[in-house]
């Protein structure tokens, strides 16, 4: 899946938990430098936002019509 945010995308609205996340740190292990990942959620992943901040990385959140958060995170 491609999105104009990132080329790099977790759709994880139908996943349950905890494969989020696992899928989430997946792709942010693959990121180059100055590579972006967008994460999908209908909901606001605050246990996620900590882990990112703790390993040094930026993230931006916005709530789109649909219901879905869409978070993009990079380094």
């Amino acid at each position: 899946m491609t999105h104009p945010k990132s080329t790099h995308v977790v759709d994880a609205r139908y996943m349950e938990p905890p494969e989020p996340f696992v899928r989430t740190m997946e792709m942010l292990d693959t990121l180059k430098p100055g590579e972006k990942m967008l994460l999908l959620l209908f909901r606001e992943p605050h246990p996620l936002y900590k882990v990112l901040r703790q390993n040094g990385y930026t993230y931006e959140a916005e709530l789109v019509s649909d219901g879905t958060f869409e978070i993009l995170i990079w380094r």
